[in-house]
């Protein structure tokens, strides 16, 4: 049985697991984004598909984050951290708004060239900010359970 003081490792993995499967969607659509060639319809439609599962994923995960668990478990360990926390909790909403409008406006310009390269940049701009969503998460994990859980570079 885990002691109180310390994180379970039940929990750790299953961040672990959220966060790796997270990082693997992103990944991969950074990939898509940056492969040769110009954009085809079967590419754009491959990365709106995996924008949309992005978009499911993180839904889930905010939803299961703003239900409580982890972060609540924190606060409760360290009430300090409640201000960081509601300031994590509150990118959620546009977070996804922005993953959405990345979607909606490459859609709308199909295998446009211009089109393109502005969902690339969007997603870079998205991926900039779900790093430093996620690093924020993580370094209130990390604080509320005061152990190096080996999150936070």
């Amino acid at each position: 049985m885990a002691s109180i003081d310390r994180v379970d490792p039940v929990i750790l993995g299953h961040v672990l697991a959220e966060h790796r499967e997270l990082f693997t969607l992103m990944t991969c659509l950074r990939s898509s984004f940056a492969a040769e060639g110009p954009p085809t319809r079967e590419r754009v439609d491959a990365i709106l598909s995996a924008l949309g599962n992005l978009r499911e994923h993180l839904h889930c995960h905010f939803e299961q984050e703003e239900r409580g668990g982890f972060l609540e478990d924190s606060i409760a360990r360290m009430p300090r951290l409640a201000p960081a926390v509601a300031s994590i909790l509150r990118q959620h909403p546009a977070l996804l708004t922005e993953l959405d409008a990345l979607a909606g406006r490459l859609r709308a310009a199909g295998v446009s060239a211009e089109g393109w390269d502005r969902a690339d940049r969007d997603f870079e701009v998205f991926w900039r900010n779900m790093m430093d969503h996620e690093r924020r998460e993580n370094a209130a994990l990390q604080e509320g359970y005061n152990e190096d859980l080996g999150l936070v570079d």
